[in-house]
C-alpha cells in the first residue's frame, strides 16, 4: 500500500483555509472512506511478515506503548519516503494496536488500482493546494468516532532527515474535534521514521521512534488561532527530540 508516491504531492496536513470554491465543490461531492475487513485480514500480516522484512534490513521500533489502544488519536510522523504509509502500518497497524489506521492522502495517489486499495485500506483523499472541506469534516468525523488517524504534519517529503516547519492543518483539525466535542480525548503522537538511506532501497534499515502522546484539550482554553499555534510549536519540538534521540542510537549503532 504505497500512500506516497510523488515528492510534490504528498499526503499532508497542509490545510489553509479553503476558498469559497473549494466549499462549494465539497458540499457537492463528499468524502468518504472505509475498511474492508477481508483486505487487511489479507495485507496487513502480509506487508509486515513478508514485503517489509524481505525488503528493508534492519526493522526496529520503539515506543509502541504511547500509542493509545483505544480513544481518537492523530499519528503524526516525519515525512522520509513513499514508503512512510507502510511503515506506519508495520510499526502501528491492528497487529500491533488492534486498530485500523486512517490514512489522509493526496488525492492524486488516489486514482486507478491503487486508490481501490487505499479507500479500502482506510485512506481518504485530499486536495493539498486547496483543502475542501468535506476532507477536513471527515477527518473531524473520524475522529470524533475515536479512530486512528495518520496524518503528515510536515507536508512534503523531506529527504535531509531534519524535521521541518509543520503545517497548522493538524492542529486545527485537532482542535476543531476536541472543541466540538468537550472531553473527546484526543491525542496526538509525535512519530521519528528514519531511513539508513536518502532515498530507501533494498537492504535498507528503518528506524522509529514514537514519543509520548500530546494531550489535544490543553490547547482549547484559548482562542483557536493561539491554540493552534502552541499545538503546532509543541508538536515540531516533541518531533525534533524524539527525532534527534534515534538519531543518536542510529549513530551508536
Amino acid at each position: 500500500m504505497q500512500l506516497q508516491s510523488r515528492e510534490q504531492n504528498q499526503t499532508s496536513s497542509t490545510l489553509d483555509k479553503p476558498d469559497s470554491k473549494t466549499v462549494n465543490s465539497a458540499k457537492i461531492v463528499p468524502v468518504n472512506s472505509s475498511v474492508s475487513p477481508l483486505l487487511t485480514s489479507i495485507l496487513y500480516p502480509l506487508g509486515r511478515r513478508i514485503l517489509m522484512p524481505l525488503y528493508f534490513g534492519r526493522l526496529q521500533v520503539t515506543g509502541q506503548d504511547n500509542i493509545p489502544k483505544t480513544g481518537p488519536v492523530i499519528l503524526a510522523p516525519t515525512h522520509r519516503s513513499r514508503w512512510d504509509g507502510l511503515t506506519m502500518a508495520y510499526a502501528a497497524g491492528k497487529p500491533v494496536t488492534g486498530r485500523d489506521l486512517r490514512f489522509m492522502v493526496s488525492q492524486d495517489e488516489m486514482k486507478g488500482l491503487q486508490g481501490w486499495f487505499i479507500r479500502r485500506l482506510g485512506g481518504f483523499p485530499v486536495n493539498t493546494k486547496h483543502p475542501g472541506i468535506s476532507s477536513i469534516r471527515h477527518s473531524v468525523e473520524l475522529l470524533r468516532r475515536g479512530e486512528a488517524l495518520v496524518m503528515f504534519p510536515e507536508g512534503n517529503i523531506f529527504r535531509h532527515g531534519d524535521v521541518n516547519p509543520l503545517k497548522p492543518g493538524m492542529a486545527r483539525i485537532a482542535l476543531q474535534a476536541e472543541s466540538n466535542q468537550p472531553g473527546l480525548g484526543l491525542k496526538i503522537v509525535p512519530v521519528s521514521i528514519r531511513y539508513s538511506e536518502p532515498v530507501p532501497q533494498w537492504g535498507s534499515d528503518i528506524d522509529v521512534q514514537i514519543g509520548s502522546a500530546l494531550d489535544v484539550a490543553k490547547y482549547c482554553n484559548q482562542s483557536a488561532k493561539k491554540g493552534a499555534q502552541q499545538l503546532t510549536t509543541d508538536l515540531e519540538i516533541a518531533l525534533k527530540q524524539i527525532d534527534q534521540k534515534l538519531e543518536v542510537i542510529k549513530e551508536a549503532v
